[in-house]
């Protein structure tokens, strides 16, 4: 009986310590990290500029119909990786700026009831980056600009899941970003081209 009565006690002790895991999993158990887009396969595009200088214009709500701070992946964040990843300053004594200045990276969410029997009611998410990159020179005020809009959209069923519309949300910014940097480095090869050092050697611009 003796036995029986210290065995107990850490019987208890290894339900309560196997209980504990179900509720806080290891590490390879947890839901999944997304991290935001990198743009470092391609080469940078060096430009004739002492300085890149990235701000943004955007001013979140958090309040619906915006979303865009509910991203697992921050649409204003990646527009500013996007900067420092894809352009270079390249020429420390001229006198030139280059600006990167975001002025949206919102998402909008709208519900679409469905009136017919057994079909769910759907959520339809709208993104949008619009960005500005901009070459100036303070001397002598002259400058030059071009500016890209691009955006996603994405329809889902009302009732997925958080775990899965993170899922969907974050392949959405993944192509919102494959869009706006294939039409801004045409945009930027095409308009801005006389700051440009590493120009390619053909040009194909984005329709």
């Amino acid at each position: 009986m003796k036995i029986l009565t210290r065995a107990l006690p850490a019987l208890m002790l290894t339900v309560l310590i196997a209980g504990c895991a179900t509720l806080f999993p290891r590490d390879e158990d947890e839901l999944q990290k997304f991290q935001e887009p990198r743009f470092t396969s391609q080469e940078p595009i060096q430009l004739k500029v002492n300085k890149v200088v990235v701000t943004s214009e955007f001013m979140p709500t958090f309040t619906r119909p915006n979303v865009e701070h509910l991203f697992p992946v921050s649409i204003e964040k990646t527009a500013k990786t996007w900067a420092n990843d894809r352009l270079k300053a390249a020429d420390f004594s001229s006198p030139k700026i280059a600006e990167v200045i975001i002025r949206d990276a919102s998402v909008t969410e709208q519900l679409e009831e469905n009136t017919q029997l057994f079909n769910k009611d759907r959520v339809k998410y709208k993104a949008t980056l619009n960005v500005v990159v901009r070459v100036s020179d303070p001397s002598n005020t002259s400058r030059a600009e071009t500016e890209v809009t691009a955006w996603r959209e994405l329809i889902i069923p009302a009732d997925t899941d958080i775990a899965d519309k993170e899922k969907y949300w974050n392949g959405m910014v993944d192509k919102l970003f494959e869009e706006f940097n294939a039409k801004m480095t045409a945009n930027i090869h095409q308009y801005l081209n006389m700051y440009v050092i590493n120009q390619p050697l053909t040009p194909t611009y984005y329709q």
